[in-house]
């Protein structure tokens, strides 16, 4: 039982195209800490946690617009609209309970740095182009591969690098939307510490690719999305972030990964639901219920020296599923998922053998879940 985002947003129209908006959210419910005084132990102080969970001031910027709209220069904590999960994260636009699996996992989610952005839209073309400080390849990980270096540890993000971001969709077919978006940025040395000197051919430069669409018509919902993504020196970092993380004796209080890190990512997916109820003339047009299916595949190290060690960073996950909507704005959802993996070729070697690869347990799961999207004007 969780609660996994509970998200507020709070915009105003200053007028004349000034517009500010923002996105507070909690995740699992926020955090729960405070000092208490222990009764039970002589009236000593302590500092209690009562619950885990996060707060995130995930966007706060200011936008101004020009030419109706078809031109906007937005500035502070913006969204990083690249890939699907990211551009669409509200919970009434992917049918699964938590949000797309693959991309969550591979790139941050729902990724938000501060930056500058200039978009628009011209007739059936939506365009997005951000300059951004970069991610800090001391938070990559093995199983996680960039998920976490939009984070910072500190009271600010470092900006010793910087990335560009983009995104075009398209909107020419009816029903239809088509979105391709990508970006680029160096990642090593954007953090507070020196490498030092041995480090200086290192740049870290990530490269992602992605592409989603989304079908709305003839009652059926169908979306899929496929993400690519390579990181330079990987190796190169992997050595430093072992050498430089908690685990060594001369680094204790350091908040990064003593982990291996991959040379690329990948993930792809596809889903599709039909509503019911279109066919049910009392219902049609009041309440809609999908029967869905996905499935998708990620794998955190595509390529890498040490993909042998990650076999279980690359699931593949089918789910069946219902999303119900009583009305417009909500929506219950239940699903069944099957996460399993490759069975690794042993060709026929004793399991006593040193070279036999135990098998992963597979992960099926139900979830059941309600979440809403209103928004106020």
């Amino acid at each position: 039982f969780a609660l996994p985002h509970v998200t507020v947003s709070l915009g105003f129209d200053f007028g004349k195209g000034w517009t500010l908006g923002s996105e507070l959210e909690f995740e699992h419910g926020g955090t729960e800490t405070a000092v208490e005084i222990e009764a039970e132990e002589a009236g000593e102080y302590e500092a209690e946690t009562e619950k885990g969970g996060e707060v995130a001031l995930e966007q706060l910027w200011l936008n101004k617009a020009f030419l109706g709209g078809k031109l906007n220069i937005k500035a502070g904590e913006i969204i990083v609209p690249v890939g699907f999960a990211n551009a669409h994260h509200e919970p009434l636009n992917f049918f699964t309970c938590y949000r797309p699996e693959g991309e969550a996992t591979i790139l941050p989610n729902t990724w938000h740095q501060l930056g500058i952005s200039v978009w628009g839209r011209v007739n059936d073309w939506k365009y997005e182009a951000q300059f951004l400080s970069g991610l800090n390849s001391e938070s990559f990980t093995g199983e996680k591969f960039v998920h976490q270096g939009a984070t910072s540890p500190y009271e600010f993000k470092v900006a010793n690098c910087y990335a560009g971001a983009a995104r075009v969709d398209n909107y020419s077919v009816p029903g239809l939307r088509i979105g391709l978006s990508g970006y680029y940025g160096y990642t090593f040395r954007n953090s507070i510490k020196d490498p030092g000197a041995s480090y200086d051919d290192v740049k870290g430069a990530l490269s992602i690719v992605a592409g989603d669409f989304e079908l709305k018509r003839w009652n059926w919902i169908v979306r899929g999305s496929i993400d690519y993504a390579h990181l330079g020196d990987a190796d190169r970092i992997s050595e430093y972030n072992k050498a430089n993380s908690t685990h060594h004796k001369y680094q204790d209080g350091n908040p990064f990964h003593n982990t291996n890190i991959g040379s690329s990512a990948l993930s792809y997916s596809i889903e599709a639901g039909y509503d019911l109820f279109s066919q049910v003339r009392k219902l049609k047009d009041k309440q809609r219920f999908y029967l869905f299916g996905r499935y998708e595949h990620y794998n955190t190290m595509a390529t890498g020296t040490y993909k042998s060690q990650y076999r279980h960073c690359a699931p593949y996950r089918a789910v069946v599923g219902f999303n119900y909507h009583p009305i417009k704005q909500i929506v219950v959802k239940g699903e069944y998922s099957y996460r399993y993996f490759k069975s690794p070729n042993n060709n026929g070697l004793n399991p006593d053998s040193p070279l036999y690869v135990q098998p992963f347990n597979n992960e099926p799961s139900i979830s059941l879940s309600i979440a809403y999207q209103a928004w106020f004007f």
